[in-house]
C-alpha cells in the first residue's frame, strides 16, 4: 500500500478539497498525455520501421494491435491492483515499463522484439497510467461531476498526439526511429522521479462525503463481476466499445501514412495530425456539455453522426487533397475519436457502482483493447490486400454504425 510521508503528512493539512482535487485532475491529464501520446506516436513510427526492416504494413501494424490488446486485457487486473496497492504503484509501473519498452525497441532486430517492446509493454504502460486508474481516482473527487472530469482527461489523447506526433517525426528526421526511441525511454524514466514524491495518500483519499457515498452505494448494490455479465447493460457496452474501437483504429494507425500517400509532405502529414489534439478537447467537452443539456442518448448519437462525416472527407482526399477538406476531416474524425468516453465511462460507473466498479469497468474495457487490436491488425490486412484505402474505409464504417447500435437498441442506454 502506499505510505505516507511526514513531508506529505504536513502539505496535506492545509490543502484545500478543490485545489486537491484539481491537482488529482492536472496529474490525470498529464499522464494521460503521456500514455495516449506515446502510443499514438507509432503512427509517425510505422513507414521509418517498415522500410528499415522491409515489413509489409500488416506485420508493423501488428504491434499497434498488440499493445491495445495487451492494455485492453489488462483493464480488470489493473483495477484490481489500483483497489490493492493504490495509484503511486499502478502509475510508477506504468512509467516503468513505458521506459524500458522504448529503449528495448531502439536496440530490436526482429519483428518480435518490437511487437513485444512497444506493443505488449508500451499497451500495458498506456493502461496502467491511463482511463482505468485516472476514472477510479477522479471518481472519489468529482462524483456526479465525473463525466466532465473524464472528458478533460480524454481530450489527454489529442493533447498527446498534437505534441508527440510532430515532435516524433522531428526526432526521427534528425536521429532516426531508434533515437528518437531512447530519447522516450528515457524520458519516461526520468519522469519517475518527480511522481514517485507526490502526495499519494493525500490524493487516494478523495472527497470525503464521495468515498462515504461510494461505500453506502457498494453496500446497497452489491454488484460483483459475475453479477454484472448477467445484465445487458454490461454487454451492451463492451459491444459498443468494441466495434467503435475497431471503427476507429482500423484507420488510426495507418492515417500519416495515408496523408503521405495521397500527396502530403511526412512533416505536414504528422502535424496535421497532430491538431486534431487541439479539437479532441471541443470534441470531449462538446460532448459532455450536451450530455447535460439534451441527454446521454441523443448526445452519444450526435458524436457517432459526426464521426461518421469524418470518414467520408477521409474518403474523398483521394481525390480532392487539399488544406480545406483535410481540415474538415481532421475536425470532425480527430474531434470525436474517445469523445463518447466519458460518457459510457460515467455510464458503467453508475450502473455497477459499488466496491467492484473498476474491476466491473475494466472488465468492459476489455472490448475496447480488443476492438484497438483487432481492427488495426485487419486494417493492416485488408490494405495489404487490397492495395487501397477504400475496402478500408468502407470496413471502418461498417464497424462504427455498429458500434452506435445499442444506443439505439438497449434500454439502459436511451435513458
Amino acid at each position: 500500500m502506499d505510505q505516507e510521508t511526514p513531508r506529505e503528512q504536513t502539505a496535506a493539512a492545509p490543502a484545500k478539497p478543490v485545489h486537491v482535487a484539481l491537482g488529482v485532475l492536472a496529474l490525470c491529464f498529464v499522464l494521460s498525455v503521456l500514455g495516449r501520446g506515446l502510443g499514438e506516436s507509432f503512427s509517425v513510427f510505422l513507414l521509418p520501421i517498415s522500410e528499415s526492416f522491409g515489413w509489409d504494413r500488416a506485420a508493423v501494424v501488428s504491434v499497434y494491435s498488440l499493445s491495445a490488446l495487451a492494455g485492453g486485457l489488462a483493464s480488470p487486473l489493473i483495477g484490481r491492483l489500483f483497489d490493492y496497492s493504490g495509484p503511486r504503484s499502478v502509475y510508477s509501473l506504468g512509467l516503468l515499463l513505458f521506459g524500458g519498452a522504448f529503449l528495448f525497441a531502439a536496440n530490436a532486430h526482429s519483428l518480435w522484439q518490437i511487437q513485444f517492446s512497444t506493443g505488449i509493454c508500451v499497451g500495458l504502460g498506456i493502461a496502467l497510467i491511463g482511463n482505468v486508474p485516472n476514472s477510479i481516482l477522479l471518481g472519489r473527487w468529482f462524483g456526479p461531476k465525473l463525466p466532465t472530469a473524464m472528458a478533460v482527461v480524454y481530450s489527454a489523447t489529442g493533447a498527446g498526439v498534437l505534441v508527440l506526433l510532430p515532435a516524433s517525426q522531428v526526432l526521427i528526421d534528425h536521429f532516426g526511429w531508434r533515437g528518437a526511441y531512447r530519447i522516450f525511454g528515457t524520458g519516461a524514466l526520468l519522469l519517475l522521479v518527480p511522481l514517485l514524491i507526490l502526495p499519494w495518500r493525500l490524493f487516494a483519499e478523495g472527497q470525503p462525503h464521495l468515498t462515504k457515498a461510494a461505500t453506502m452505494d457498494s453496500t446497497d448494490e452489491g454488484w460483483t463481476v459475475g453479477r454484472a455479465m448477467r445484465h445487458h447493460a454490461f454487454w451492451a457496452l463492451f459491444w459498443t466499445f468494441f466495434f467503435t474501437a475497431i471503427g476507429m483504429y482500423a484507420i488510426t494507425p495507418q492515417i500519416v501514412a495515408y496523408l503521405i500517400e495521397v500527396g502530403f509532405p511526412p512533416l505536414q502529414a504528422a502535424t496535421a495530425w497532430g491538431f486534431s489534439g487541439i479539437v479532441l478537447l471541443f470534441g470531449m467537452l462538446g460532448v459532455s456539455w450536451l450530455d447535460g443539456i439534451i441527454g446521454r442518448r441523443p448526445s452519444v448519437l450526435a458524436s457517432y453522426a459526426t464521426s461518421i462525416f469524418g470518414i467520408f472527407l477521409l474518403w474523398l482526399l483521394q481525390w480532392y487533397p487539399n488544406f480545406w477538406v483535410l481540415t474538415g476531416f481532421v475536425i470532425c474524425f480527430g474531434s470525436m475519436i474517445g469523445s463518447r468516453g466519458p460518457l459510457l465511462t460515467a455510464t458503467a460507473m453508475k450502473l455497477f457502482k459499488g466496491k467492484r466498479v473498476g474491476t466491473i469497468y475494466g472488465s468492459i474495457s476489455i472490448g475496447s483493447g480488443l476492438g484497438s487490436a483487432f481492427g488495426s491488425w485487419s486494417g493492416g490486412l485488408i490494405h495489404d490486400f487490397s492495395h487501397s484505402y477504400n475496402p478500408l474505409i468502407v470496413y471502418a464504417l461498417i464497424a462504427v454504425i455498429l458500434g452506435m447500435i445499442p444506443f439505439l437498441v438497449v434500454p439502459a442506454l436511451r435513458s
